[in-house]
């Protein structure tokens, strides 16, 4: 299937076939992924009875199980706009296979005390790794435990149908990846964010920037994380890596190393005409830094320093000045980057932390509903992978006193509706 489209497979049109690819999705032993904080997540067991159920365990760490997941012999879809109206019994909704999920404490007592959030959340996003084509996941919760089915419902994670007689609850792929259950209200630390002051949105208050290429009224943007604070994790499967974004630090020698070389790089230099001495490099790190609408990070694969981002905010930016229509907004957002080593270039590391970054963006302030950017007309490459991130050319040119630009944007409903995570 096309990464980016979650509905570009015909055999998901098939019954049997999506039941096929369900069970083949949840048959084998494998690694299915790193969780943030470094533990593994392993579909370890397959067993079928005599009917030819298919059950499996998904474990985390060292075989510690915490989720029996079967398949049940039955198919639900989540219908919405057919309800009430002759297509009711045949929507346009697909349906899927329904799981019955058994959730598993930490211990051998069966109380629901024992069942944590944490280990709720991995077993779930280890579903959505395995079925991310879908849309949705319908689920049954075995012994219908309230502390899990009301983690799943008040959180987000899933929701009931809108027909009440319909049993089962739907996980939702677009409320999964957009980071429900998630952080100190769901008492779940077991997230992408790993900078904690990012769970909680920043209060709107108004500021105000005028520089020589800006003059703007704008909110007050959140204090930045410290220097070296790591504020993103994700384990990206079709790579076999973890992905991570920390803050740059001045006083890191391997990041100012790493940033120096860089820029020296003719490569980079074409694009961001910054090549000089490291003292030089130096200063323009600690003006980012000091830049309240500018978040500096270096981008690492399993720790090895890769590129670097600056992720903006719009209004405070040139860039504002040419957004069409409504004009830039509050919460839209912004990105500049560089591949820094050659190894970690090309189509399907771009893919990964261009969306990366786009998710972060969303996930910081749920109030950010566009990222816009702004490349040169003639940087054919990043054109088509902010394309392929999501992104769809907003105008076809512009010009900046500097380069000649192109503007694309990637809306928030468009990542999380779409299959962009894996």
């Amino acid at each position: 299937m096309a990464k980016g489209a979650s509905d570009s497979n015909p055999d998901t049109a098939n019954p049997r076939r999506r039941l096929q690819q369900i069970q083949s999705a949840l048959a084998d032993d494998q690694h299915v992924l790193d969780l943030p904080d470094g533990l593994s997540v392993s579909l370890r067991t397959r067993s079928q009875d005599y009917n030819g159920t298919q059950r499996s365990t998904i474990s985390i760490g060292s075989n510690r199980a915490v989720l029996e997941v079967t398949v049940l012999p039955r198919e639900a879809a989540l219908v919405l706009s057919a309800l009430g109206t002759p297509f009711e019994k045949n929507p346009t909704e697909p349906r899927f296979p329904v799981l019955e999920l058994e959730f598993l404490p930490d211990s051998a007592s069966e109380s629901d005390a024992e069942l944590q959030n944490t280990d709720i959340w991995a077993g779930i996003y280890a579903l959505w790794t395995l079925l991310h084509v879908q849309e949705v996941i319908p689920v049954m919760i075995k012994n219908s435990r309230p502390s899990v089915i009301s983690y799943l419902l008040k959180s987000g994670l899933a929701r009931c149908a809108l027909n009440p007689n319909v049993p089962e609850l739907f996980l939702l792929r677009s409320t999964f990846w957009q980071g429900a259950g998630q952080g100190p209200l769901w008492n779940n630390s077991r997230g992408w964010l790993l900078y904690t002051a990012d769970y909680v949105p920043f209060p709107h208050t108004p500021s105000f920037t005028r520089s020589s290429l800006v003059i703007a009224q704008h909110p007050l943007r959140p204090p930045k994380p410290p220097p070296g604070q790591t504020i993103y994790a994700r384990y990206v499967k079709p790579i076999g890596k973890t992905l991570t974004f920390h803050m740059i630090d001045v006083g890191s020698k391997e990041d100012m190393d790493a940033f120096h070389r860089w820029m020296n790089d003719p490569r980079v230099h074409a694009g961001w005409g910054e090549a000089g001495d490291e003292e030089k490099h130096r200063g323009y790190v600690r003006s980012m830094m000091d830049e309240p609408s500018v978040l500096p990070l270096v981008m690492s694969w399993d720790g090895e320093r890769m590129g670097y981002a600056e992720l903006v905010w719009i209004k405070e930016n040139h860039v504002a000045t040419y957004v069409p229509g409504i004009g830039a907004q509050d919460y839209d957002r912004g990105l500049h980057v560089l591949v820094g080593e050659d190894k970690y270039r090309g189509h399907e590391f771009s893919q990964a932390w261009f969306r990366s970054l786009t998710h972060y963006m969303f996930l910081a302030d749920p109030r950010t509903w566009r990222i816009i950017g702004e490349p040169k007309r003639i940087n054919g490459p990043i054109i088509r992978t902010s394309e392929d991130a999501g992104m769809h050319l907003e105008t076809k040119s512009f010009y900046f006193p500097y380069k000649h630009s192109v503007m694309t944007m990637n809306l928030r409903e468009r990542l999380f509706k779409e299959d962009m995570f894996l």
